[in-house]
């Protein structure tokens, strides 16, 4: 069973933390070259409704993870880092971040890292804005290279909004990946078992 944690919820950015933002200022052509292996739409949780359409692999951060309270402090810039937007033509869109660390070592802790502020986000998004509840779950891990983690975080407004997101953080050597899927609704909603294969998916192509 997941283990499910109050806290708090994500601001306007929660609905997916997904809008497409400015990248840092990298060469296209660098990026195509050293970007590791990125998802591809059909790699995503199938939409009942809807195609996914994959953006460009694109060197740098976007704005969006910088300013989202669950991944900007590991992933809100530096060099080696890339991203792929995905979307449908509905309220359900997904992001990939990968990014390439200078050895082994560092790759590691950047990878506890990401697990330790996914899992204190909540929190923190409550602190930040009383008007928003926020259920983290726990999905566990899964076994592709060296290890990943897939989490769950419902958020739901004073007001009535209600957003459902799943993220993951996988790691093969040097490079750590995110992918992080979202849409209107709530758990209910959530494709978790589709999330993890996508998720092992993302995991190996990095290399």
């Amino acid at each position: 069973m997941p283990k499910s944690t109050r806290a708090g919820a994500l601001l306007a950015v929660a609905v997916t933390g997904l809008a497409l933002g400015a990248t840092l200022a990298t060469p296209a052509n660098a990026a195509a070259a050293k970007a590791p292996g990125f998802l591809k739409a059909a790699d995503l949780p199938p939409h009942p409704s809807s195609t996914w359409t994959a953006g460009k692999v694109t060197a740098g951060v976007p704005e969006a993870v910088e300013q989202d309270r669950c991944l900007s402090m590991a992933l809100g810039g530096g060099s080696d880092t890339w991203y792929r937007e995905f979307r449908t033509d509905l309220d359900t869109s997904a992001r990939q971040v990968s990014v390439r660390l200078s050895t082994t070592a560092a790759a590691k802790g950047r990878f506890s890292r990401l697990n330790k502020d996914i899992k204190s986000c909540a929190a923190r998004i409550e602190k930040a804005d009383p008007e928003t509840e926020a259920t983290l779950r726990d999905y566990g891990t899964l076994p592709v290279e060296e290890g990943a983690h897939v989490y769950g975080l419902h958020t739901e407004t004073s007001w009535g909004a209600s957003d459902i997101r799943l993220l993951s953080v996988g790691r093969d050597g040097r490079t750590v990946t995110v992918v992080d899927w979202g849409q209107l609704g709530d758990f209910r909603g959530a494709p978790v078992k589709a999330f993890k294969k996508t998720t092992v998916t993302a995991v190996n192509k990095l290399n």
